[in-house]
């Protein structure tokens, strides 16, 4: 199947890798900061004001305690799990042209933003100004709003629409990502258990985020009736899992939630990428 005027396979290809090398580089950062930092988690997270609001962390509060460890280990887990489903879906997908599958790995690639957070402890030892801690956090925001855009955008291309375009397109959701992280007020002085910043309008965001997720899972199953393939259903499934593992390993920060949140997160993008594969093996 060829989109004249999508980006070529080569130049995917080549996006592919250079996620693959921002992951690793990623996940050397958390490594080297989990080594210099992990002596003052505990130190970090007991002056954490707030416990992290999630799907399952709601129940999660009631019945465990906040471990100062859990967020590294959510942090390494996110960013191991955007370097290697990226490899594997560059290794699957090299030859397979497929608009929704790029938009999907932009969704695992902004998993490796995840570690900034590692910031917030190590400016105990390290004298970082408040000012880099700041940015740092419109930087996470920014890769969080910017997963959530991804996979709606790959639910447009499923629909059929013809938004061809991909580089506008990519465009368009990091100038919109970039608007939302920058004007977010943030309290350099207040932070969660999971290392995140306070910030104003999380209900409104929440909710909003929860908006998009309903309407690009429903876009997907409209995109199995009308272009007669079974696999969007699973396409579907599979994207909303992996949102919902996304919200419950980010906030996680007690023992109880992040194999779920993992579990879950692994399952949709099996889904999702094993199915893509299976839509355009023959295409």
């Amino acid at each position: 199947m060829v989109y004249a005027d999508n980006m070529t396979l080569s130049a995917r290809n080549s996006f592919f890798m250079g996620a693959i090398v921002f992951s690793a580089v990623s996940l050397g950062l958390v490594l080297a900061g989990g080594y210099y930092g992990f002596s003052v988690f505990h130190a970090a997270a007991a002056e954490a004001s707030l416990r992290s609001q999630g799907i399952l962390q709601f129940f999660a509060v009631r019945l465990a305690e906040a471990s100062a460890v859990v967020p590294f280990w959510t942090i390494l887990c996110s960013v191991t799990y955007s370097l290697i489903s990226i490899i594997l879906i560059y290794y699957f997908f090299e030859n397979t042209q497929s608009p929704e599958i790029l938009f999907f790995v932009i969704f695992i690639l902004t998993f490796s933003l995840e570690f900034v957070r590692i910031l917030l402890p190590l400016q105990k030892v390290f004298p970082f100004f408040s000012t880099y801690i700041m940015s740092a956090s419109r930087l996470l925001f920014f890769g969080r709003f910017f997963g959530l855009f991804s996979l709606f955008a790959a639910a447009v291309y499923a629909s059929g629409l013809n938004v061809q375009k991909q580089r506008v397109i990519f465009l368009i959701m990091a100038v919109t990502s970039l608007y939302f992280a920058m004007n977010i007020p943030f309290d350099s002085l207040v932070w969660d258990s999971t290392f995140v910043l306070s910030g104003s309008y999380n209900t409104m965001f929440s909710l909003a985020g929860a908006g998009i997720l309903i309407i690009s899972t429903i876009t997907f199953f409209i995109a199995a009736y009308t272009r007669g393939s079974r696999n969007y259903n699973t396409i579907g499934i599979g994207v909303f899992l992996a949102f919902m593992g996304r919200n419950i390993l980010f906030s996680s920060d007690n023992w109880i939630t992040p194999i779920p949140g993992l579990i879950l997160l692994v399952i949709g993008t099996w889904f999702t990428c094993t199915r893509l594969h299976r839509e355009y093996l023959w295409s």
